[in-house]
């Protein structure tokens, strides 16, 4: 008989097991479409400067989440000016900055461990080294060894859930990496693999939570963990963060969530997983939605050049430029039409009203601009090929 261990008494919910047919339809249906959603970044083709302001954004996004609902206090714009290395802290803030700057270097490592081929896994040491590495240069605290299993009890939470017994802990850490490393799709089930990927990367929050292993930065070690095995199973890097983000912004549901799925009966982990999986899909949406505005712009400049190829003359650029420097979507009056931008109102300068007639009027007719009861709009909606007819009405 194995020996029985204080946890298991303790802390029934540590039972290393996720039943998939408790999973509802809810659930599984948020998981196909994270899985779309992820094929559907990792392929859309953007310029250099848009996508590297993305991986920026949502890299600032993911590292002012996993740090702010562990209390750091920097803005998420002041995250950004940390990642960039525009943000010097007096003495008394540096420990708030060197937590931005441990979070980020890991995750730069794990990615590049990723693009270089090489993908070690999840380990007890690895978890260990996050967890050190994340503390050092932080303020210490009793009783915490950076890196080290605590030795002591802890509460935390809004209900003070008690961690597992400290006794247990490195023993449960090697239970938790044996049981996830295990989990994988079957061979002739390869499209599991993600949203198994998904499914990890949640319980190993969650059972990082429930164990609580170290004396401090466990919420901290436990996204990391999720980045990890989120870009290990092929999620876009901006992707890969959204979680993090994801508690962070709606951080008292996380707690109740999270709450629930050691004290109500049955132990609910199926609540919190359609929390997390409805969170990173609302957030994917979000990401879509920055891609598709920026296709489509490129798209309209495209359009707009295409219509006046191997035309140059002053004229002609002036017009182009009128319609490429409306703003999306706004309907700009007549008499505003020579302010929409700096370089179209220097053309203009020195014209007359025939002028502005003629460029409106050659415009329209090549259907670049649509006049509106108040104005006129640059035609932008040209590009909407395949958007439903009931969305084009609303357009």
């Amino acid at each position: 008989m194995p020996e029985q261990r204080r946890y298991q008494e303790t802390h029934p919910w540590l039972n290393f097991v996720l039943d998939l047919g408790r999973l509802g339809h809810r659930t599984w249906l948020l998981l196909g479409e994270a899985d779309s959603k992820c094929q559907h970044l990792a392929g859309a083709p953007l310029t250099p400067d848009v996508a590297a302001e993305m991986h920026a954004v949502y890299l600032s996004k993911g590292i002012h989440g996993t740090t702010s609902i562990e209390g750091n206090t920097l803005s998420e714009s002041e995250v950004r000016q940390r990642i960039d290395g525009a943000l010097p802290l007096p003495r008394s803030r540096e420990y708030l900055g060197s937590e931005i700057d441990a979070v980020l270097a890991l995750c730069n490592e794990l990615a590049k461990d990723v693009e270089d081929g090489r993908t070690p896994g999840l380990s007890v040491d690895r978890i260990k080294e996050f967890n050190r590495r994340l503390l050092e240069g932080q303020p210490e605290k009793p009783d915490v060894v950076p890196g080290q299993t605590r030795t002591h009890s802890v509460t935390v939470g809004i209900s003070s859930y008690r961690g597992a017994p400290a006794e247990d802990c490195d023993f449960l850490l090697v239970k938790m990496v044996d049981w996830l490393n295990g989990m994988q799709a079957p061979v002739d089930q390869p499209e599991l693999r993600f949203p198994l990927a998904v499914l990890k990367a949640v319980m190993a929050h969650l059972y990082i939570a429930w164990i609580h292993p170290f004396g401090d930065g466990n919420g901290r070690t436990a996204r990391l963990i999720e980045f990890q095995l989120m870009i290990e199973a092929g999620s876009p890097t901006p992707a890969a963060h959204l979680l993090s983000n994801h508690y962070n912004r709606t951080r008292e549901a996380y707690l109740v969530e999270l709450d629930r799925t050691s004290r109500v009966a049955g132990f609910p982990v199926e609540g919190f997983i359609q929390y997390a999986l409805q969170g990173f899909v609302d957030e994917l949406r979000e990401q879509i939605g920055v891609v598709r505005a920026h296709q489509k712009d490129v798209m309209w400049q495209k359009i707009v050049h295409d219509s006046y190829r191997d035309e140059d003359t002053p004229a002609k650029r002036r017009q182009r430029h009128l319609v490429l420097d409306m703003p999306p979507g706004a309907v700009v009056t007549r008499a505003k039409l020579r302010e929409v931008s700096t370089r179209v109102a220097g053309e203009y300068a020195g014209s007359g009203s025939k002028t502005v007639t003629r460029d409106i009027n050659e415009l329209l007719s090549r259907k670049l601009l649509v006049r509106t009861g108040n104005g006129f709009m640059a035609n932008r909606a040209v590009v909407d090929a395949f958007l439903p007819l009931t969305l084009r009405r609303e357009a």
